[in-house]
């Protein structure tokens, strides 16, 4: 279980705040007005902000020490996390070993995990050779060959065409499913809620609300989701 136990987030005069938890497993859609605190939120459970109170859990377990390398998090930023001086195999061997002193058998792994996600045959190829889904795969590829149990989506597929996003995100659906990993996901898109996401955690107003589910809280939304969405 993910814990966020009375967390203010705080930078400068801003702030937000959370104060709920989530099963392992559950798939989380996280919106709201740009500028909110999304991508903040995420973040903070990966690591790179430290709350100003509060307490971030994962299965009862304080992370406040636990530096974001060490952390049960993969995530997936705008950008794909992918080192551009670095092959791609080597990109995806950062996931198993920061030092990249990988054994035979760990190689054989990274070869098996980019054919799995239709990347096979490119591993000596770097990021500026491959086209924007390709390198979609190749992130997702590295999070599947970490198989940490948090999996946070910053919108890293918000450059690209409808038809590959959407390709991208049935991969990311197949990937939760072998790993049963925990997914947040940031995203502008109502549509992208209702299609991945069973519950949806609304950050508007110094808030990260509790995590609702989707389909209820687009029926019924708060002034502060109708406002966003223009309704």
């Amino acid at each position: 279980m993910l814990q966020l136990d009375d967390v203010t987030l705080r930078i400068g005069d801003w702030s937000l705040r959370a104060d709920w938890s989530l099963p392992a497993g559950a798939q989380i859609a996280v919106i709201g007005p740009s500028g909110a605190g999304k991508s903040t939120l995420l973040q903070a459970i990966a690591g790179f902000v430290a709350p100003a109170q509060g307490r971030i859990l994962w299965q009862g377990h304080d992370l406040a020490d636990v530096p974001p390398g060490q952390r049960p998090v993969s995530i997936l930023f705008q950008d794909q996390n992918l080192f551009p001086h670095l092959t791609i195999a080597r990109n995806l061997g950062l996931g198993l070993n920061p030092r990249l002193r990988l054994t035979p058998a760990e190689w054989a792994r990274v070869d098996a995990v980019l054919a799995r996600v239709g990347l096979a045959g490119i591993g000596a190829r770097r990021p500026a050779e491959l086209s924007g889904g390709q390198q979609g795969r190749a992130a997702l590829a590295r999070a599947l060959l970490r198989a940490r149990p948090l999996l946070l989506l910053d919108e890293p597929f918000a450059a690209l065409g409808p038809a590959l996003k959407a390709d991208m995100m049935a991969l990311v659906a197949q990937v939760v499913a072998e790993t049963g990993a925990t997914l947040l996901m940031v995203t502008h898109d109502p549509d992208d809620a209702r299609r991945y996401a069973d519950h949806t955690i609304l950050v508007a107003d110094g808030i990260a609300q509790a995590p609702r589910p989707t389909a209820a809280l687009f029926a019924d939304p708060p002034d502060a989701l109708r406002t966003y969405l223009g309704t």
